[in-house]
């Protein structure tokens, strides 16, 4: 089971005290091993925080149970599907006898406005939970050259991406309200104190400007932390970062300290700090859930899973679409493309051809180390389309040259390969009525594809 790093894990877990100020939000419900908090039938219409025990999150692939994650006293589950009042596509189950408070969807909705430190750990697990699911996509990327999990992914992955992006600008939109309302009721400001806040928080909503790279918001940071302690801020950087991430810089912070005297100021900044911060990882869900939908795109492309499976198959979009699934791995590789011009298609089940070239070009990315030269070549030759995929590494000996299409024979290290890449290219071209062949020596490897025009001249 994977599970997420321990600093991104303790971002998505409540406090102690926390938890404590959430008890009178919900009820307590008591579960013996194996019970269901909720499975794929259910509309979840409640958010749970585990109080003692563990409730493991799980689905189902056919008759397979995946586990995904395990939720340990403090953490929490249910809150996207609350949100966007959807069909759960995962399963909660108690993996032991556990303690678990559940609060309603109305009463929820409350919690970001009198609760704000705990809606904060909300949104925030929120967000590094998208970051660590796109974490795991990549690391399976290499999976998605097997079309059925590759569709299956997409079904799974593209709805509820969907839902997220819409329920983050709802939720940011509904967190701004929320502190608005808040902040207009609040007694500690006034009427002229109160506007300048507002209006600050709407110029740094509406602008533009470019997010500064680590170095420079480093920076900043550093100024407005020193510019907040100059004004008697004892804990600055908490506050700093929302402020610099945000894009708000000494000059605003100057025009506001002229409406404010004393403590007030401390307070309107620390309502600003957490505004920006709460809205701004609201859009940050937004963001991820919207790069999962672009690989989810990427790979309906590659699998063809929207189109019949035999058809006509565009070869240079397939070699494309097959570098878009495997560009983690290319980030270091120095990659040259030559595509000849007007490229006729061919006939064939696109879903099994983008494996072959899933195949060649990863072994050519092993070959490299990730950081040499690649050569994709298309071309026309006669009656056929040839596709090269060629690598300057270190090359294939003649013995084992002769070995390599065969089932179980790899040239990798023991662990690193099952030797069925290659039979199941092999098995596929000749499928398609094409050849395959290698020609290798010491920096340079060459494997190249043949594949007919037309396939009633199969072999021809």
């Amino acid at each position: 089971m994977m599970r997420a790093p321990r600093d991104e894990r303790e971002e998505q877990s409540l406090t102690p005290e926390q938890v404590e100020t959430l008890l009178p939000y919900g009820r307590e419900l008591t579960l013996q091993t194996g019970d269901f908090l909720f499975d794929e039938s259910s509309v979840v219409d409640s958010f749970y925080v585990v109080l003692e025990g563990e409730v493991g999150i799980s689905r189902l692939d056919g008759a397979e149970e995946i586990p995904l994650e395990t939720h340990r006293a403090g953490e929490f589950t249910g809150g996207l599907a609350v949100l966007t009042g959807r069909t759960s596509i995962h399963r909660a189950r108690a993996g032991t006898p556990s303690r678990v408070l559940e609060i309603d969807s109305e009463t929820f909705r409350r919690v970001p406005v009198e609760l704000p430190d705990v809606a904060d750990v909300f949104i925030s697990g929120l967000a590094s939970r998208m970051r660590y699911t796109q974490r795991a996509y990549r690391q399976h990327e290499k999976l998605a050259a097997l079309g059925k999990l590759a569709a299956g992914l997409a079904h799974e992955l593209n709805n509820p991406a969907a839902a997220a992006r819409r329920a983050s600008e709802e939720l940011g939109g509904a967190i701004l309200e929320a502190q608005l309302t808040a902040i207009g009721h609040d007694e500690r400001f006034s009427a002229g104190q109160r506007e300048a806040l507002v209006a600050l928080q709407r110029e740094t909503a509406e602008g533009d400007a470019a997010p500064l790279d680590p170095l420079s918001l480093g920076d900043a940071e550093d100024e407005l932390a020193g510019w907040l302690e100059n004004h008697g801020y004892e804990e600055p950087w908490d506050v700093a970062a929302a402020l610099a991430a945000a894009g708000v810089d000494i000059d605003r912070l100057e025009s506001l300290a002229e409406v404010f005297d004393g403590r007030p100021l401390a307070w309107g900044l620390r309502w600003l700090a957490s505004t920006l911060d709460l809205v701004g990882l609201a859009g940050e869900i937004g963001t991820s859930a919207g790069r999962i939908s672009e690989l989810v795109g990427a790979v309906k492309e590659y699998t063809y899973m929207d189109r019949a499976s035999l058809g006509v198959v565009d070869v240079i979009s397939g070699l494309e679409n097959t570098l878009t699934i495997l560009g983690p791995r290319l980030k270091s590789v120095s990659l040259r493309r030559e595509y000849e011009e007007n490229l006729p298609e061919i006939p064939g089940r696109g879903g099994e051809l983008n494996q072959v070239w899933t195949n060649l070009i990863d072994n050519a990315i092993d070959a490299v180390d990730g950081r040499g030269s690649i050569t994709l070549r298309a071309y026309v030759e006669g009656a056929r389309v040839v596709v090269e995929v060629v690598d300057e590494g270190p090359g294939i000996s003649r013995e084992a040259q002769v070995h390599v299409f065969e089932p179980f024979y790899t040239t990798k290290e023991v662990g690193a390969g099952t030797g069925l890449g290659l039979d199941i290219v092999r098995r596929v071209v000749a499928g398609h009525g094409g050849e395959i062949s290698v020609q290798s020596e010491p920096g340079e490897t060459r494997f190249t594809v043949r594949l007919p025009v037309d396939t009633t001249q199969n072999g021809g």
